[in-house]
Parts: structure tokens; sequence; C-alpha cells
């Protein structure tokens, strides 16, 4: 399998986790304050975060990197999710999972912008395709009295924080994924705590509190787990791409539980969106490129490629991690945004 195969299943996954949650979420949060909703989701989520997981090949996240968990919790755990909540309570579910495929529009681009990942023909035509699509299924919007222009912009802009995020978090994605959602997680509930108590926010009932929860615990912790996973091999741009599926698994679940499927331009604009979505997935990058000497940490196997340059005294089977130092060399095989191919314009 390459690497960059390997790394779409686990967008795959994240999406899948992330997706199925989103129209659960709209009903348990009926009547419920943003602010509210949100600090119940990223407590399922830290709190999934806190569970036993395996930590020998991670490297800990340590004070350094406090400033950038800093903002990718307020940008991806506390502006993301209170602008979702206000935007699901005012439009379909339907509707509101499809407008989630904007996430991969502005993902990609920020990625283009401020780490210079490559953005080829077919990623940039994918881009477009999916902002089109997104486009239709707004043009449809304001019409019944359920869904107004102000629901499906409060999503965009839950997108954009969400794309912030994975910018953000780029960096972050070679450190313990574990450790990074119980941070994260925990910067979106404080946040939102205060938030919540300093606009009288509503809460919802016991069991309803409960759902959203467990919610937070899969579509938002374990499914971030998963990304930032698929994004050390990716980079934020392709990661945030392969999660647009994430929409249409949402969409599908909306409609079983009684969402409305939409009129012409919401299943054009569907289409679309998953017509961006197989051309992301199709992608294949391979050139010949240069490695300088480079010395860090992270989290590795002896037979990807890139780690058979070193040796242990007591020979080390799987996947592990220790400060190594790499030699020079020039090579050319199938490759994602991972740490050993940073792009740099």
């Amino acid at each position: 399998m390459t690497p960059i195969a390997r790394g779409v299943l686990l967008a795959v996954a994240a999406a899948a986790s992330f997706g199925a949650t989103t129209p659960i979420v709209q009903r348990l949060a009926e009547g419920s304050g943003p602010a509210a909703t949100a600090a119940l989701l990223y407590a399922g989520a830290a709190g999934f975060a806190l569970l036993p997981h395996r930590r020998e090949a991670e490297v800990r996240l340590d004070r350094t990197w406090w400033p950038r968990v800093l903002g990718v919790g307020l940008s991806g755990a506390f502006v993301a999710p209170i602008a979702l909540a206000a935007g699901l309570a005012r439009t379909h579910g339907t509707t509101a999972s499809l407008l989630l495929n904007l996430e991969a529009v502005f993902t990609v681009i920020l990625g283009a912008v401020f780490w210079h990942e490559p953005v080829g023909r077919r990623v940039a035509l994918a881009v477009a395709v999916i902002a089109c699509g997104g486009a239709l299924v707004g043009l449809e919007q304001g019409g019944d009295g359920g869904t107004t222009w102000l629901g499906p912009l409060l999503i965009a802009v839950a997108t954009l924080a969400w794309a912030t995020d994975n910018a953000l978090s780029r960096t972050l994605s070679d450190l313990d994924p574990g450790d990074v959602v119980a941070a994260k997680g925990t910067v979106g509930v404080v946040a939102s705590l205060v938030v919540a108590a300093l606009t009288g926010a509503v809460w919802p009932r016991l069991p309803s509190a409960l759902g959203i929860v467990v919610c937070g615990a899969l579509g938002f912790g374990a499914s971030l787990r998963l990304y930032l996973r698929a994004q050390r091999v990716l980079g934020s741009a392709r990661t945030g791409s392969v999660f647009a599926v994430a929409p249409f698994l949402g969409a599908l679940v909306a409609v079983l539980l009684g969402a409305p499927i939409g009129g012409w331009f919401t299943l054009a604009g569907g289409v679309a969106m998953g017509v961006g979505v197989w051309l992301h997935l199709g992608e294949d990058h391979d050139h010949e490129h240069v490695h300088e000497v480079l010395e860090h940490e992270h989290p590795h196997r002896h037979d990807d490629g890139h780690h058979d340059d070193h040796t242990h005294e007591s020979p080390v089977i799987g996947e592990h991690s220790h400060a190594h130092t790499h030699g020079a060399r020039t090579h050319g095989h199938a490759h994602g945004e991972d740490l050993h191919h940073r792009h740099h314009g």
C-alpha cells in the first residue's frame, strides 16, 4: 500500500466518524445554546483522548507547543463548533451536511498559501468542483422557512475555522494525537463554558447532553486522532480534501432520520461535490526529489524507505520514536506531504 493510499484510508475513517454524528448532534442539540453544545462536544472529545492508548511510538506534547495548541483550540474547538451548532439550528440536516464540503476548499487554499503544499491541476479542479457544488446547495436555501441564508453562512464560517485549525495543526500531527486531542478539547471546553456562562446559554436535558458527549467522543475525538495520523502522510491540504467524504455520509444519515432530500440544486450540488472527492482520491504524486541532511524525532518504521539508514543495538520491529539523523539522498517514489516531503514552494 502506498503512503498516499494509507493516508487516504485514515482520512476516510476520520470522515466517517465525523460525518455520521453531525445530523445526530443537530437532533440532540435542538433548543440548546451553541456554546453549550460546543462545550459538550469537546468534553466528549477530550474524554476520549484520555482513554488508554499506545504511546511508545509517539512524541509527547510539551509546553513549547502550547501557543499553537491555543490557536488550534480556539479556531477548531471553539469558533467552529459554536458556528456549526448555530448553523445547524437554521439549516436542514441534508443541506448542512453537504455544505461541510467547503472545509475541503478552504483547507486546500490555506495549505497552499501558508505551507506551500503543491496543488496540481487535478486538485485545483477538484476544489473548483466542490466549491460550485456548495454554491448550488446554497442557491436553493431560503425559500421554505426551514433554512435561511444565515444557516449556510454560519456553517461556512465553521468550515473556514476548521480549515484554519487544519493548517495550524499540521506541525502538531507529528506528535502524540491523544495529547493533541486532549489539549485542543480542553481549550475548546473552557472557552465555550465561559461564553455559555456569560450569555446564559440553554443546556439540553441530561439524556440529550450525554448523547452529545458521546457524539463528541466519536465524531470529534476519535475522528481527530485519525485525522492527525492521516495528516502526517498527506499534509493539511490533501487530508482536508479526502475528509470531504464526511458530508455525504452525514447527508445520508440525515435523510434516514427524516430530513428532506432537497430539490434539484441540492442534488446537483451533491453530485458535483462527489465528483470533486473522486478527483482527490485519484491523485498520485510521484517525482524525483532531494533530501538534505536532517535530524529530528517522530514515529517511524525502518521499512518505509526513509529510515533504513540507521540501526539499533537490538533490532526494532514496527513503529517507534527516537531522535535520528538522515543523510542526504536523491530518489523518486510516490509520496504525500509528510515530514520528509514538505514542499516549500
